[in-house]
């Protein structure tokens, strides 16, 4: 994975990667037809695979669904660098330069851990525990979770 760390949070993830080496890499050819896979966020491109919005019909569909699969060891290595230093899910507030300095220091030490064979740190659970008048609303939402899981089985369960 490519940590680019010089931007401010508000730059768009499109504006940065195609200001990355990645993408130069990418569009001068160096990876051959080689493609990203990238979320809605980012513009089709010859070199850029994003999801449909709308999938119109079944193909669209599995497209989709191997999108997601594929994204989503991504996206599972962010909560897992999250997890193991949690001052990158609260936020940083410090000068753009120290916060660059800490976001590149946390990936340079999970690597290390990785090589090192460092197990993942624990998913935290968080407890929930409802007040006295929001029963009627979680009972409200177990029956709709009821109906959406009959959706699933009428429609989905004989593909």
């Amino acid at each position: 994975m490519d940590i680019v760390a010089r931007w401010p949070g508000s730059c768009h993830d499109q504006t940065i990667f195609k200001k990355s080496k990645v993408y130069t890499q990418l569009i001068s050819g160096k990876w051959g037809n080689g493609l990203i896979v990238a979320d809605s966020g980012y513009a089709n491109s010859r070199h850029i695979v994003t999801p449909f919005i709308n999938p119109q019909n079944r193909i669209e569909q599995l497209y989709n669904e191997s999108i997601i699969r594929t994204r989503n060891p991504v996206e599972r290595s962010y909560g897992v660098l999250k997890r193991r230093f949690p001052v990158l899910s609260l936020g940083l507030r410090l000068k753009l330069q120290t916060t660059q300095a800490v976001i590149v220091a946390c990936c340079v030490l999970h690597n290390i851990a990785c090589d090192n064979n460092d197990l993942d740190p624990p998913k935290l659970l968080d407890l929930f525990l409802p007040e006295n008048e929001n029963i009627n609303i979680i009972e409200e939402l177990i029956e709709e979770g009821n109906a959406r899981q009959q959706l699933v089985v009428d429609y989905f369960a004989h593909l």
